[in-house]
């Protein structure tokens, strides 16, 4: 089956790189992404990732606790530059070519986040990850997602996360939530939808992201099965 889009930004939540285990990273999950990832590329698709960093560091976490936001959310986006290194080491560990580009400038470990260059490489096949965020505070990477498949020209946000599906209410304290498989972004704004943040959502309106697919990434063979356009999780669209 060939593939369904020609480029795609993938979200990824920090949690999925740490599998089913309780350290920060499982390291065998991640070559399992790694090894998706690589297929996807060889189908044919370009592919730019922007990676969170829950499972290091949430910057809510910290100002809940009283912690000035501003740097509680700068911690955050550093634990977002951990999260693109590991998963750079594992796919370049598998051969595949790829550029960490950072909205905040560290010259000695990756790139600064250049549109035309990050354009360039994903044209040569190289996986790009996109790190520290929109380097703003008080901005989700979920809306860094949107905001670089904007910039990039893609036709998809992947949003590979713990769930299986955008509800219509948190499922995990309401039984009798339901998927709801197809809705516009209008509609996913007047359901407060949290799967994802609401800038994210009406960003993806206003810049006419073609569509977010929300799908379960604890199997990371799902990465594929999406990008082959098989119907998994949610489809939200214009």
């Amino acid at each position: 089956m060939p593939a369904a889009y020609t480029r795609v930004i993938l979200k990824l939540s920090g949690e999925v790189l740490s599998g089913d285990s309780r350290d920060v990273f499982d390291h065998a999950h991640v070559d399992a992404i790694a090894d998706a990832i690589i297929e996807t590329v060889n189908l044919g698709v370009q592919v730019g990732i922007v990676v969170g960093g829950g499972n290091i560091w949430r910057g809510r976490h910290g100002y809940g606790e009283g912690m000035n936001a501003v740097t509680a959310d700068h911690m955050g986006m550093l634990a977002t530059c951990i999260n693109a290194l590991c998963l750079q080491d594992a796919l370049e560990r598998k051969g595949m070519p790829t550029r960490v580009q950072s909205a905040v400038e560290m010259r000695q470990m990756c790139e600064p986040y250049i549109r035309r260059r990050a354009i360039r490489h994903l044209e040569k096949r190289r996986v790009v990850i996109f790190a520290a965020g929109i380097g703003n505070p008080h901005f989700s990477t979920d809306t860094c997602a949107v905001l670089r498949a904007a910039e990039m020209d893609a036709d998809a946000v992947l949003k590979g996360t713990n769930v299986d599906a955008l509800y219509d209410k948190d499922p995990r304290q309401h039984a009798d939530a339901k998927p709801l498989n197809d809705i516009t972004y209008t509609e996913a704004l007047g359901i407060g939808a949290k799967v994802m943040d609401l800038t994210a959502f009406t960003l993806c309106q206003e810049r006419s992201i073609p569509e977010i697919r929300i799908f379960n990434l604890n199997d990371p063979q799902n990465i594929i099965r999406v990008a082959k356009g098989e119907g998994l999780g949610s489809r939200v669209h214009i």
